[in-house]
């Protein structure tokens, strides 16, 4: 009995039909530079915890290092609210 059930598990798990865990996290967010100020809108993965909190630190952390100050996160979701997204982020989608 062990072994099917084993059996089953393991064609669940390579069916992917479980939902993905914490890969599965992402937020968008506004941030800018100064002199002259420029301002872009972005959408990143998150790794480090799937909440506003862990997600401005997270995304802080990654656009500090080229020279963007965060503004503000505006939403975390998970993949199925990806969609369309990409256009309004363009080059800053899924770039940090």
């Amino acid at each position: 009995m062990k072994h099917i059930l084993a059996f089953i598990l393991a064609g669940i798990l390579m069916s992917g039909a479980l939902p993905a865990a914490a890969d599965d996290c992402y937020a968008d967010y506004k941030a800018k530079k100064d002199a002259p100020l420029r301002l872009h809108y972005g959408v990143v993965q998150l790794f480090q915890g799937c909440s506003q909190s862990s997600a401005k630190s997270e995304i802080s952390a990654r656009i500090a290092k080229d020279g963007w100050t965060l503004l503000n996160v505006l939403s975390v979701f998970d993949a199925t609210q990806l969609a369309g997204k990409d256009a309004s982020a363009g080059q800053y989608y899924l770039r940090y």
